[in-house]
């Protein structure tokens, strides 16, 4: 136990049963988090889920195996995957992933920045008013995919919708860590009473099988659609860190450094998408896991990865994971997707909106990206074209560091508290 009552810093002092149990039970809240990213994406579920796992335990090699994280899917890049599969046809999600690999490298280019010239300086390019507003439009720009595959059929798609909501507001305890698997679970027994459902690919497919590994493919404009969004991610990886470590009651932004941390995300990303995977991100589930369970041994995170790893070699699970209807997904993403609009909005409290500053990059961010908004050039003969969130953010940063300061751009005291 731990120097706080009924917290666990040292899972290897109980017997081996309740470290496996510990594991699984982690794996258990970030499974449906995970697997919604390659059921709404078309990616390989699989490999997915054997990614996470890698990815996972390649972040805790490079953060010292000192930081309590679990990677899971990424849901900031759906919209541009999406996008880039539907342009390259049979090899879209092969070119959608080559922008994602792209991302990882800038993760650990930047990673050396912030290593040299320090996390301070670095985070004046993303105060709060540009974070927020960035995690803001995240989950605006998901709104149309979460419609989409809803209104296939709306009566499903409400009863996910509902579960999710009834476990979040009325739920006790574990309940309430894991509505979005409940919600999955509950909603598929309703479609498959209701006849919804075909278990064809489950009864065909194997117990044992290696998941179908798959290499990037690589094009400027799918990089300049997808690879911007790290932007994005990497304000979101700045954000969990120091939320993890609020947790725990370790400064992580120190030990092993955010520097660090920031790398082993870029590098999980990478090995993700190079062997057919998705984009990873230090989940903020992960956060509130922890908070919960108040298991704070990142040992825990690293058993939780193998068994993503194992689960990874069972076809057949994967098959009953593609049987689940869209509209169901996208009843369940109506409120995930919501809630990642919500994050910014937290974000955005301590944001005076009186003040001119903060109004103009707020509506170069919502109103750019909303409105897909498109700049196209040429590099020789290649013709690049960064649109939507991606081109506000860039231009937002640039914006905020030219614009004077008045020293009223936040509330002074929710700034303290901060």
């Amino acid at each position: 136990m731990g120097k706080d009552s009924g917290t666990i810093e040292n899972a290897r002092e109980l017997a081996p049963a309740k470290q496996l149990l510990l594991g699984f039970q982690h794996l258990f809240t970030m499974f449906g988090s995970s697997v919604l990213v390659p059921l709404t994406t078309g990616l390989d579920i699989s490999v997915v889920l054997f990614m996470n796992g890698l990815g996972t335990l390649l972040f805790h090699f490079m953060t010292k195996k000192k930081v309590p994280v679990f990677l899971g899917s990424s849901y900031a890049y759906i919209t541009p995957v999406i996008t880039v599969a539907a342009m390259y046809a049979a090899d879209g999600l092969a070119y959608a992933r080559g922008g994602i690999l792209i991302a990882g490298v800038v993760y650990m280019l930047m990673s050396l920045v912030v290593w040299k010239f320090g996390t301070d300086r670095i985070s004046k390019l993303f105060p709060p008013v540009i974070t927020g507003s960035m995690i803001l439009v995240i989950g605006l720009n998901l709104a149309p995919t979460a419609i989409s595959m809803a209104s296939e059929n709306w009566a499903i798609g409400i009863v996910g919708l509902l579960i999710v909501i009834i476990c979040n507001i009325y739920g006790k305890g574990f309940i309430k860590v894991v509505p979005v698997l409940l919600a999955l679970c509950a909603g598929y027994l309703v479609s498959l009473a209701a006849g919804n459902v075909d278990l064809t690919p489950i009864r065909e497919a194997a117990w044992i099988g290696i998941p179908a590994f798959a290499t990037p493919k690589f094009s400027i404009t799918a990089i300049c659609m997808v690879t911007p969004v790290c932007i994005a991610t990497m304000v979101e990886h700045f954000g969990d860190v120091a939320a993890i470590g609020g947790v725990v009651q370790k400064d992580f932004y120190q030990d092993p450094g955010v520097n660090r941390t920031l790398f082993a995300d870029g590098l999980a990303t990478f090995a993700s998408t190079l062997g057919g995977g998705c984009a990873l991100t230090t989940y903020s589930e992960n956060t509130g896991v922890l908070a919960l369970t108040k298991v704070f041994d990142p040992f825990v995170m690293r058993l939780a990865a193998g068994f993503a790893i194992v689960l990874s070699f069972c076809p057949k699970l994967a098959a009953l994971l593609r049987t689940v209807p869209s509209p169901l997904i996208g009843g369940v993403s109506i409120i995930l997707f919501g809630l990642v609009a919500g994050t910014g909005l937290r974000t955005l409290h301590k944001v005076n909106f009186s003040n001119s500053r903060n109004q103009i990059l707020f509506a170069i961010i919502a109103i750019l990206s909303l409105g897909n908004a498109a700049l196209s050039f040429y590099i020789g003969n290649v013709n690049v074209a960064i649109a939507g969130m991606p081109l506000s953010a860039i231009i937002a940063i640039i914006i905020n560091q030219i614009l004077p300061k008045t020293g009223d751009e936040y509330f002074e005291e929710q700034e303290e508290n901060a």
